[in-house]
């Protein structure tokens, strides 16, 4: 029974005792959800009947002093949102044009929030992720065959990103990779090269209110690619007070109101455009997904092959970790329904560090590259009232992002990864390195752009032979090179250093390379001073140099 329930049998209980009983029936709740993450959309409902009862029972003595800890208590510990604050967000969003998906998507994660979700998960509750297939050991598709399950096809490029952790204030797929190609040049020539070589299929954008006309201007010269429904447009959602657990407020400048949802908002997307309707009525069964700044995920036919005949309802590519990867989150099984799930380090209890970077134990971390089955997403999305439930993941900023004096104000966001623990018969697979070359740095930038990376006849980028499968690590100094008018800066005529012989560079301090550099090995360069100084072309091997005295 409810909270109110309870209290209304037990008149004779002082106020404390009131208190603790709702205080245990939270903790209780909140620990179901965090061994059952399916209740949590549920569950925020169900303890808001004690926060609400705890806010508006008459009882004078607890309002006057045990209402205070009762509603931090609530709002920290197990409290649910407030009817009006729910009504609030759901009128600001619809006001927005947002979509009742992308309504009910949000509120799912505001009351994991007010309900005090950490997301959590301990080492305790999960196993690792072994016996998965691999890549490397699927069979040859049939060529008949792979025609007929190209035309249930879509691929789908997460675009939302403006790059403003580099300095860009447009689309982050209209940097340039290679010469004068951008990302969204080399996705564009993969999708045609694939219809020549393999047959038709379908491929879509999903891109946010701030890069859907760059990319349609971007693609003006690939115009094949951007008729009918070619684009999925981002959700947006409001910010919250962080002192208030209300929507953020910044009357100079109600755009920073807002902010992107995360790509675990493909889910609403789809249901609320109405796109996922029209791919399942078009027959389209099969989606691939991955982000437009990776171009080693394109989509594969022997992949493709095996997802449909699998009949696995979604499937996540997973690489091996390395000593580099240890600090990212890895993929594993829920030990109580053996349903994998994704822990990121922000889920990872202090106590548990050590067996998270264990990269032996948890061997595999998500390439974000992700195979759906659209009447199975369908299916998910009517158990749970239109929501995928993913757990809610926060960050703290600022409402204005400029100042950092202005209110404190939680960003929520969603992973579409996380999904994979909310469908039924849901799968992983080993692929190789070669379908993982994301850009989220300069220093991803300055490695894709160099030698290390070459591009084949269906354009993608793959590691040259010479890097034995492993890129090389490219460490810059983030005072320096953090926006790309800092890496523009390093290379000296535009021109990228040879890295395809080396394992390790590292940049710390003003350096400008000239043309015709070359590094092998581990080469370390510093530059002690506040000057730019250059690095005369040659070529440097296992050296540590001040470039000061080279």
């Amino acid at each position: 029974g409810s909270s109110q329930g309870f209290v209304e049998r037990m008149p004779h209980l002082n106020n404390p005792a009131v208190l603790a009983l709702c205080v245990a029936l939270c903790a209780c709740t909140a620990l179901a959800t965090t061994t059952c993450p399916p209740l949590r959309h549920r569950s925020g409902q169900a303890i808001g009947k004690i926060g609400s009862f705890l806010r508006s029972a008459n009882i004078p003595s607890m309002k006057k002093t045990a209402a205070p800890a009762a509603e931090e208590c609530m709002r920290l510990k197990g409290g649910a949102a407030d009817a009006a604050v729910v009504e609030e967000i759901s009128s600001l969003m619809k006001g927005e044009g947002l979509s009742e998906s992308a309504v009910k998507a949000f509120l799912q994660a505001y009351e994991a929030l007010v309900s005090g979700q950490d997301g959590m998960i301990l080492e305790s509750t999960i196993e690792p992720a072994t016996g998965l297939p691999s890549q490397a050991d699927l069979k040859a598709a049939d060529s008949g065959k792979i025609k007929g399950l190209l035309e249930q096809t879509v691929v789908l490029k997460l675009n939302g990103g403006l790059g403003t952790g580099m300095g860009l204030e447009q689309a982050k797929s209209l940097l340039k990779v290679k010469g004068t190609d951008t990302f969204l040049d080399f996705i564009a020539k993969q999708v045609m090269s694939f219809r020549k070589t393999s047959g038709n299929v379908k491929s879509m954008f999903m891109n946010s209110f701030s890069t859907s006309a760059d990319t349609k201007d971007a693609l003006k010269d690939y115009a094949e690619l951007i008729s009918g429904d070619w684009e999925v447009v981002q959700n947006k959602v409001p910010k919250i007070d962080q002192s208030t657990l209300k929507p953020a407020k910044l009357p100079s400048a109600p755009v920073k109101e807002w902010c992107p949802p995360g790509h675990g908002d493909l889910y609403p997307s789809l249901a609320g455009s109405g796109v996922l309707k029209k791919l399942l009525d078009a027959g389209i069964k099969y989606m691939f997904v991955s982000n437009s700044d990776n171009l080693g995920a394109t989509l594969d036919v022997n992949l493709l092959n095996y997802f449909a005949e699998s009949d696995k309802s979604f499937i996540m590519e997973v690489a091996e970790r390395t000593e580099a990867d240890k600090k990212g989150g890895h993929l594993a099984v829920r030990t109580s329904d053996k349903h994998m799930l994704l822990r990121e380090s922000a889920q990872c209890a202090d106590s548990d560090e050590k067996a998270f970077q264990d990269t032996k134990k948890h061997a595999y971390f998500n390439t974000n590259n992700l195979w759906i089955r659209l009447d199975k997403l369908q299916e998910v999305l009517d158990k749970n009232d239109g929501v995928v439930p993913l757990p809610m993941i926060k960050n703290d900023k600022t409402v204005d992002p400029s100042d950092g004096d202005s209110a404190k104000v939680y960003q929520l966001e969603t992973a579409m990864g996380a999904a994979i623990e909310s469908f039924e018969n849901a799968g992983a697979i080993v692929v190789g390195r070669e379908r993982f070359a994301p850009v989220k740095t300069c220093a991803d930038l300055l490695r894709v752009r160099s030698d290390a990376y070459v591009v084949t006849e269906d354009f993608r980028l793959v590691l040259a032979p010479e890097c034995k499968g492993i890129p090389p690590t490219v460490d810059l100094d983030s005072k320096v090179y953090k926006k790309v008018s800092g890496l523009d800066k390093l290379l000296e005529g535009g021109e990228v250093p040879s890295l395809k012989d080396c394992s390790k560079l590292s940049i710390k301090g003003k350096v400008v390379l000239s043309p015709g550099t070359i590094f092998k090995g581990k080469v370390a360069l510093t530059n002690p001073s506040d000057d730019w100084v250059t690095l005369k072309a040659g070529t440097y091997e296992n050296a540590e140099i001040d470039v000061t005295k080279a």
